[in-house]
């Protein structure tokens, strides 16, 4: 298919964007209607009702109009050890790239480093906005970066980029301006502090883990970094520390051993994301999510399993009196803490997004704090 109408569907998507309130900088707007989104997704992957997933290419009718559509797409796929098609890699929604963008400020003369290449999209708009000389961007795979390294070249442009684990940044170029990572992390690598020039932004996405967590933009200060989560939640695929496919765990639990319990709350972790990431003030780091069970409506049961060996599962469905049955064995009650943290922001007015900030120091934990750093009501997160 041809792509010779991008420079109107670009334009489109940036008045879109406009209109919805996201897109404000003309240097973005620009750097949005003149960069070539389909140069970096001549091919994205759909997934089917079955788990199966469908490819779109260049050659495919209605390409080129989706690719330039608000919305993110899946750009890679990998084979787990178990047989299983897992996303390794996706150009982030444009809207939210532009958010992510104009929420760091970034000006003339800055140098940032990106963490997570992917495609090479971003660090295109990067590159538009600053000049190859200013933008830096790391990944783990080795094939997303040779591939976004011949993209950003066919358009002119010859940022640093480099394969290796983000968590560690790119200390032989630092220090930079500003840090942006387009993937999530449990805990915000000393690293990246370490790399930032004082009172330079850092924007992340930490994660605890599934939907545990937000975007937060956080400035350095010389002991530590600070700021507050964005309002409006997103997420992005967990960090990866090797080139190859994220394994999936199926938790391991036995329900003729668990206690029960009932609830009232919705166990699924993106329908209460602030408490779920305020419950893991007391809770294990690196909880896994599954389902089990299966019914007309979905899954039966939500799982969660810590690596210490506690578990729990929720039905996911109410009966008739708006209660769900609850099981958990080990050394952790997961449940019970998810509904104490739930009744506490619930007695705080129910906090959004907005009111909650972070405090990461070298060797402390990180601190989830209300409204002020130095607020009495804060909730530290334990590796």
């Amino acid at each position: 298919m041809t792509a010779a109408g991008w420079p109107e569907l670009a334009h489109s998507l940036a008045d879109q964007l406009a209109d919805e309130g996201v897109l404000h900088s003309p240097a973005w707007r620009a750097a949005l209607e003149q960069t070539p989104r389909h140069v970096f997704v001549p091919a994205f992957h759909t997934q089917r009702a079955d788990g199966t997933w469908a490819t779109t290419t260049d050659s495919d009718d209605r390409w080129l109009e989706q690719v330039y559509r608000n919305q993110p797409l899946v750009t890679a796929l990998a084979t787990t050890t178990t047989g299983h098609e897992v996303t390794i890699s996706s150009s982030t929604k444009p809207g939210l790239m532009i958010r992510m963008l104009e929420a760091l400020d970034i000006h003339d003369g800055h140098h940032v480093l990106e963490i997570g290449t992917g495609t090479g999209y971003n660090a295109a708009l990067l590159t538009h906005r600053l000049g190859d000389q200013h933008v830096y961007s790391v990944d783990i795979g080795a094939d997303l970066v040779t591939a976004a390294r011949q993209r950003l070249a066919s358009l002119g442009h010859t940022p640093t980029l480099a394969v290796t684990d983000g968590t560690a940044g790119l200390p032989q170029h630092a220090p930079y301006n500003r840090i942006i990572a387009t993937c999530s992390v449990q805990e915000i690598p000393w690293a990246w502090a370490e790399q930032l020039r004082p009172g330079g932004l850092l924007l992340t996405d930490l994660k605890r883990t599934i939907h545990a967590g937000n975007l937060v933009l956080l400035r350095r200060h010389d002991d530590r970094l600070a700021g507050r989560f964005l309002p409006r939640w997103a997420g992005f695929m967990a960090i990866r520390h090797t080139d190859t496919a994220p394994e999936t765990h199926q938790p391991p639990i036995n329900p003729d051993t668990g206690t029960p319990t009932t609830t009232q709350l919705d166990p699924l972790p993106w329908t209460s994301p602030v408490p779920w990431l305020l419950a893991h003030a007391h809770l294990p780091a690196g909880i896994d999510f599954g389902y089990r069970g299966a019914t007309g409506a979905g899954p039966e049961w939500a799982v969660f399993a810590a690596p210490d060996g506690s578990w729990c599962t929720v039905r996911t469905q109410p009966d008739d009196n708006g209660q769900r049955d609850v099981l958990q064995n080990g050394p952790t009650a997961i449940w019970d803490r998810v509904e104490a943290a739930t009744h506490a922001w619930t007695r705080l007015g129910r906090p959004g997004w907005e009111r909650l900030g972070l405090t990461v120091y070298p060797s402390r934990p990180h601190r989830v704090w209300l409204d002020q750093p130095d607020s009495d009501t804060h909730w530290d997160l334990h590796s």
